[in-house]
């Protein structure tokens, strides 16, 4: 019968090969980013750069690369904080305060999930010409924030009902306000659910391609996603370019969660509330 540190170091063995097999993608972008598009066409597809070079990544930077990054970086930013925001401020009211269409408010709000998202964006595209913002960080969020609505109230609306109504009783008895208990109370204890909700919203919006593709024309507006054409033309592509572009594009995400790992790890264990 296996001990508890076989056990464990199966386990952590396991954990490894996993790891691996996951980074394997990043891996094959990051070496296909170092060669040449000869070394790339006519060598092994897998095979290590012979002769790393780093001018795919000097091609990208003498290109448009960090205009598209401060319009993701404005673009996603602005989107989650509202998202969040609006989405604590709805789901506070659906979860700590009774009146007569509550249910029915909620349902049509969540009923908002199971509606396409891309059936909405020849409306939103008129109501945007119409509204004169059309080919403009604004018009990406907009929808960025309505879209990501429906499931960002679900998920806290389900989190704050778990919280004993013992602390929101104990508050008002000690003339606590409601949006005192809102600031001071639930949205601390929710912090573990809106740390998902950004996360979630966050990767999801740095990552979109349809509406930005469709909400805005000019190169000076576009996101990091369109920015891959700029290695397209009509007889082929530049792949270690485009891998190049690819690796600078995941960069900001990865270090946003290395340096706010500490802080993510402790808001996903912070307010365990039992019931």
């Amino acid at each position: 019968m296996a001990t508890g540190k076989e056990i464990k170091k199966w386990y952590f063995a396991f954990l490894a090969i996993w790891t691996l097999i996951a980074d394997i993608p990043f891996l094959f972008m990051a070496f296909t980013s170092l060669k040449t598009q000869m070394e790339l066409l006519m060598g092994n597809t897998w095979q290590i750069p012979k002769k790393p070079t780093i001018g795919n990544y000097l091609t990208v930077f003498e290109g448009s690369f960090f205009n598209y990054l401060k319009n993701s970086v404005i673009a996603v930013s602005v989107s989650v904080v509202l998202i969040l925001l609006v989405s604590s401020m709805a789901a506070f009211v659906f979860a700590r305060m009774k009146f007569g269409l509550n249910n029915v408010l909620y349902s049509l709000i969540i009923a908002g999930m199971a509606i396409p998202i891309h059936v909405t964006l020849i409306p939103i595209y008129i109501l945007t010409n119409k509204m004169k913002i059309y080919d403009s960080i604004l018009a990406l969020i907009g929808p960025y924030v309505a879209l990501s609505l429906p499931m960002s109230i679900f998920i806290l609306t389900e989190f704050m009902r778990e919280i004993p109504i013992e602390l929101e009783e104990a508050a008002k008895i000690d003339g606590c306000s409601m949006f005192r208990l809102y600031s001071n109370i639930i949205l601390p204890l929710s912090r573990p659910a809106l740390i998902t909700v950004g996360i979630y919203n966050g990767t999801y919006l740095w990552n979109e391609f349809i509406f930005a593709l469709v909400l805005t024309s000019t190169p000076e507006k576009r996101t990091l996603p369109l920015g891959i054409w700029d290695f397209q033309t009509k007889y082929g592509s530049d792949i270690p370019a485009i891998m190049a572009f690819l690796t600078l594009s995941l960069l900001p995400m990865l270090i946003a969660y290395i340096l706010g790992q500490d802080k993510i790890i402790k808001g996903m264990m912070a307010g365990a509330v039992k019931g």
